[in-house]
């Protein structure tokens, strides 16, 4: 049981500043911070969830048939991740590439303390344990002092090093074109690493640093002890609001401009880009087979298709698939049917896996996986984690990786682009650390 309590607030940008701070001597965090973007499924503006390791009454979930059983029983809330390696578990596949950061493929706490902030409200939903903490807790985040971070020692610069080197890039993205000339394949999503050994970074401010540049609706910060994701996401993969689903695929990005003028010819490009168009169909038509797997009959539609929608860095083209299913079907069993998410993987999924397996250099792990959370009623909401710097403080090592789909219409130098626009983020964000 939870004792749920709230409070007005006058300024909601600042006090989520001083939770995310104050939430930082805690070393199980999932913070999701939509930064003020609004559509018609958005739960929260922002949602805090923390434990600590010492904590012996809050669950921890290390696999599938524990979070099948946790779910189902809708005991309470759970917040965490699956890794894109969770395929292999799901299907008849296979991750041996080189693994520098070891994630786990799956990782689900139910938190101790959990803060929602919605509109000018905060509310305070803690486990019966810690209720008494409720009005302290929020009296010292209310008067937090907001103090800049321990800066990085300036001695200790990040080396981004490239897994891939362009020649590389070419050769291999041609072996994609092969499957595809020859039928294996219509579209994969091909991904390299860019990483850094022997580093440390702050990676709190590190992440404050990348959410300033891209402010995007589906951001995050995780921590599990020395593990750490930082990210930037600009995609959901999948909510389930009461009986309704609903997945948002991006294919199709283009740079911002330099002028108003410039940047609507760059929207406007990109919305009618016929590479960029096929894409993005291709995979909304995967998302739809998909969701069809559970949904009640003739419910999945396509509310979008290709709109182009416009961030901080980039504009991007989203599609939104919904569909309805039965009230009694267990929420985890949504995800089995749908991970990895089209977006990430290609078409045919299983074929497209097979290929990436064997032409990307890393294993991927937590990029291309799903950070969220699932509700005690059965409702969860999931980002599709891309824009992304993943950090093992333990080894030492930081790691951000970024793709590009390829079709039959692609060229490798303009995908081998795009992997650079997409990466800049992350690397200004390192190398100016």
């Amino acid at each position: 049981m939870r004792k749920h309590l709230s409070f007005s607030i006058s300024s909601p940008s600042i006090l989520k500043d001083n939770l995310l701070e104050w939430s930082k001597t805690y070393d199980k965090i999932v913070w999701l911070d939509s930064n003020e973007h609004v559509d018609s499924y958005g739960s929260y503006d922002a949602i805090l969830a923390i434990s600590r390791q010492t904590d012996r009454f809050a669950k921890i979930i290390k696999s599938t048939d524990e979070a099948h059983e946790f779910i189902g029983k809708k005991q309470d809330w759970l917040f965490g991740y699956f890794s894109y390696d969770l395929k292999n578990e799901l299907e008849d596949l296979v991750s041996d590439n080189f693994d520098g950061l070891g994630f786990p493929e799956i990782h689900f706490f139910q938190p101790s303390k959990i803060i929602q902030v919605k509109g000018n409200k905060i509310s305070f939903l803690y486990l019966e344990d810690c209720a008494d903490e409720i009005e302290n807790d929020y009296s010292q985040i209310e008067k937090l002092t907001h103090s800049e971070s321990e800066k990085e020692d300036p001695s200790q610069s990040v080396h981004i090093k490239m897994r891939v080197h362009k020649d590389a890039y070419f050769e291999k993205a041609n072996k994609f074109l092969e499957h595809i000339y020859r039928g294996d394949i219509y579209e994969a999503n091909f991904c390299q690493e860019f990483y850094a050994e022997n580093t440390c970074i702050n990676p709190l401010t590190t992440y404050k640093n990348l959410n300033a540049i891209s402010k995007p609706p589906f951001a995050a910060f995780f921590r599990d002890d020395d593990k750490y994701l930082l990210c930037a996401s600009p995609e959901r993969y999948l909510k389930k609001l009461d009986e309704t689903i609903i997945s948002q695929p991006i294919k199709g990005t283009a740079q911002r401009g330099t002028n108003k003028k410039e940047d609507e010819q760059f929207r406007i490009l990109l919305g009618n880009d016929e590479k960029e168009r096929a894409e993005n169909i291709m995979i909304t038509d995967l998302v739809r087979n998909d969701l069809s797997k559970s949904a009640l009959k003739g419910s999945v539609q396509v509310k979008e298709l290709c709109e182009v929608h416009t961030f901080k860095q980039v504009h991007q083209m989203i599609s939104t698939v919904v569909s309805t299913v039965p009230k009694d079907k267990n929420p985890f069993e949504l995800i089995k049917e749908t991970f990895p998410m089209g977006s990430m993987t290609g078409a045919p999924k299983i074929s497209a896996m097979k290929i990436i397996e064997e032409l990307e250099e890393t294993k991927r792990g937590l990029y291309s996986g799903a950070v969220g959370y699932f509700e005690p009623n059965g409702n969860f909401d999931f980002n599709v984690v891309i824009r992304s710097i993943l950090y093992n403080a333990k080894l030492k090592y930081v790691s951000f990786s970024v793709g590009s789909a390829i079709t039959a219409k692609s060229n490798p130098e303009k995908e081998y682009q795009e992997c650079l626009l997409k990466a800049k983020a992350m690397r200004s964000v390192l190398e100016q650390s």
